[in-house]
């Protein structure tokens, strides 16, 4: 890898502070109240009405509306790549520009060839979380259809319980993959400072790991989702956990 020492070092940060935030973030999430802790109580409430209706018309849609907007995003990360690639036989040219934008890192072919490669491998692993994720949401259509009927005598309470608590985790698993697909391309944008100058990667890393952190743990939404609930932000309580 044809590298200067400050390019590894902003590769490495990279690379660190993903991995890490994303661990990070699931950990946290068991013990503060987070967008995915109060997301994954309204899907066991929407599956636990499920059972009580005589009809999923409207939930249905719901799920589908969803769903389009994943394959949505899988479409267009597999565009992107095509353009990624496309620009990998257009080094020189790509070189020419950012050699001429003032205060940028000098670079060459091989080095824009290098970032150009490694950025295609972020949209692929974007497409390859987005896909799972629509399997996911493939499977939970499956399961709606395979709902305990309102109606139905041989059906308990206590059966229509755990029937709402494996489906929610099921629409759980598909958020966080699109969740993970989604959280790939706030990085891709980040990894964009690369091609301009190695402090600048760096710099955007941390203010995308903020970003982030801020819409999960501290944004209105979470404010408003967690007031439907009639909780605050902070941190869970054991019964709660």
């Amino acid at each position: 890898m044809n590298l200067a020492f400050n390019d590894l070092l902003a590769l490495s940060f990279f690379v660190l502070v993903w991995f890490s935030y994303t661990l990070f973030a699931r950990i946290r999430a068991r013990s503060t109240y987070s967008l995915s802790y109060i997301l994954r109580q309204l899907r066991i409430d929407w599956m636990s009405t499920l059972t009580r209706k005589d009809h999923q018309i409207a939930d249905a849609a719901l799920l589908g509306n969803v769903e389009r907007t994943v394959t949505f995003f899988a479409s267009s990360t597999i565009l992107v790549l095509a353009g990624v690639l496309t620009l990998l036989s257009s080094a020189e040219k790509v070189v020419d520009v950012l050699n001429s934008i003032p205060y940028a890192a000098i670079t060459s072919p091989e080095k824009v060839q290098t970032k150009l490669a490694l950025f295609a491998f972020i949209f692929v692993f974007a497409f390859f979380k987005f896909t799972w994720s629509i399997r996911q949401f493939g499977f939970v259509s499956v399961l709606m259809g395979a709902a305990p009927q309102y109606r139905s005598p041989d059906i308990s309470d206590e059966q229509r319980t755990v029937f709402a608590h494996q489906a929610a985790k099921v629409i759980d698993q598909a958020g966080h993959e699109y969740n993970n697909g989604l959280r790939a391309y706030y990085f891709a944008l980040a990894y964009l400072c690369w091609f301009l100058h190695p402090y600048l990667f760096l710099v955007s890393t941390a203010v995308v790991v903020m970003v982030l952190y801020r819409r999960e743990y501290q944004s209105r939404v979470l404010r408003a989702l967690l007031a439907t609930k009639g909780l605050a932000p902070g941190r869970i309580p054991p019964e709660g956990r």
